[in-house]
């Protein structure tokens, strides 16, 4: 198998039919054995039946359904495992993804790259979110050591040893941007202009994207543990100075009324610095609380398509014949 394309799927049904469309055009002109992996993250509507009906319609197309909505980072993951191809796309089901781009991506693996991202411009976005990705990619790039890059996201091709360099990482809270990054090897960038989401809504809501963020942020470095200390030090020398200079100024002149105002603030900005650090505390600990149960990512209710076997089935054959 020459390349395997994973999609992860949620509420896609529209959009399928017209992503098969536009990837059979780009697969036959590679001229090779390919496949496209549908992964179903516990989708709502009928993407389930749309893949099932593509499976059926062109042997190149496969699925796997998960037992429910595990998210996008299992979803990836699943069709990561279930790759047969010695390289291997993700890319998403809503043609933000220009599939067209594959050519080039495919052009570039054959310099030696282990690995070629297609990275988005931020031409068209709204200035207030274009500020605000550049200054998270900022603060992600400065608390971490992984290098992403601003605007480079999913979509991506790798090569089999860099996928099974992923795979062999078995962490339960992932951040595929960062263990991409994580992995190293050669890498190449392609870059393209993102367009607006033709068929359905954006699955990311502002409270999924800060949760996002923050999991990149502490997913990779134990930084902010150590900002806190800083920052709490910091606070201790600002305590001991004011507390000096209450104790020269009643020596000097006398005791007057305690300050109300300043007795609140100092109360109000330790409580809120205790109840920050707390919570640092408790984003680390609920992450090794998960690492240490150690549940599968995700469970796959139903599988099909394609006319071979996938590597989990010969695995499993061979373990039955032996």
């Amino acid at each position: 198998m020459y390349l395997s394309v994973v999609i992860p799927c949620f509420n896609e049904e529209r959009a399928l039919p017209r992503l098969h469309d536009a990837l059979a055009a780009v697969l036959s002109e590679v001229g090779r054995e390919c496949e496209v992996i549908l992964v179903d993250d516990g989708s709502t509507d009928g993407t389930l039946i749309e893949a099932r009906r593509l499976a059926f319609a062109d042997r190149r197309v496969r699925y796997l359904a998960l037992s429910r909505n595990f998210g996008k980072e299992a979803a990836v993951l699943a069709g990561l495992r279930d790759a047969r191809g010695e390289r291997v796309a993700i890319m998403d089901a809503d043609l933000q993804h220009p599939p067209e781009l594959l050519s080039r991506m495919l052009a570039l693996m054959d310099s030696g790259c282990d690995q070629v991202v297609a990275r988005r411009s931020r031409e068209g976005d709204p200035l207030l979110r274009s500020l605000l990705s550049r200054m998270y990619y900022r603060a992600l790039n400065a608390l971490t050591d992984i290098g992403v890059q601003d605007g480079a996201g999913d979509f991506r091709v790798l090569s089999r040893r860099a996928v099974d360099a992923v795979l062999s990482l078995d962490e339960r809270n992932r951040f595929s941007k960062g263990l991409f990054g994580w992995i190293g090897f050669d890498t190449a960038t392609v870059p393209f202009r993102g367009v607006p989401r033709s068929i359905g809504r954006s699955k990311w809501s502002l409270g999924k994207l800060v949760n996002y963020g923050i999991d990149g942020l502490v997913s990779f470095n134990s930084k902010p543990l150590r900002l806190s200390v800083y920052l709490g030090l910091l606070v201790a020398v600002l305590a001991g100075c004011y507390m000096a200079f209450v104790v020269v100024h009643t020596l000097v002149n006398g005791v007057r009324v305690p300050g109300y105002t300043t007795l609140l603030v100092a109360v109000a900005g330790l409580g809120g610095l205790h109840l920050l650090f707390l919570g640092v505390l408790g984003e680390y600990l609920g992450r090794i609380y998960v690492e240490t149960k150690r549940r599968p990512h995700f469970l796959v209710k139903e599988s099909g398509g394609g006319l071979a076997p996938t590597h989990a089935q010969r695995l499993e054959s061979l373990s039955r014949a032996g």
